[in-house]
C-alpha cells in the first residue's frame, strides 16, 4: 500500500443477521446506511493511527474494491476510517475503541 491507503477485508458477520425477535434478515435487505467492521491487512507508509491486524469501522459503500488472488478487499484512505478497535498490550490492557 502507498501513502495514506489502508487495505481492509470485510468481516464475515456483516452478511446475514437476526433481529431481536429471531427473524433472519438477508444481507441484500434494503436498510439505512450501515457502517461495517473490517480487518486491516495492509497500510501505507503515511498511515499513523491504524496498524495491520486492527479492526476498523468504515462506510463500505464509498470505498474501492480490489481483487487479489481471488479474494475481494476494500482500499480506502485513513481519513475514511471512523473508529479503530484493537487489543494493545504496550499501553495497558483491554479493547480500545
Amino acid at each position: 500500500m502507498l501513502h495514506d491507503r489502508v487495505m481492509v477485508r470485510i468481516s464475515p458477520e456483516d452478511g446475514e443477521r437476526r433481529s431481536s425477535g429471531g427473524i433472519l434478515i438477508p444481507a441484500t435487505a434494503q436498510m439505512a446506511k450501515r457502517l461495517a467492521w473490517g480487518e486491516v491487512l495492509g497500510v501505507g507508509t503515511n498511515v499513523r493511527h491504524v496498524k495491520v491486524g486492527d479492526r476498523v469501522l468504515f462506510n463500505p459503500d464509498e470505498q474501492f474494491e480490489v481483487e487479489v488472488q481471488g479474494a475481494t478487499y476494500l482500499v480506502m484512505r485513513e481519513r475514511d476510517v471512523h473508529a479503530t478497535a484493537t487489543e494493545r498490550s504496550d499501553h495497558g490492557t483491554g479493547l480500545y475503541l
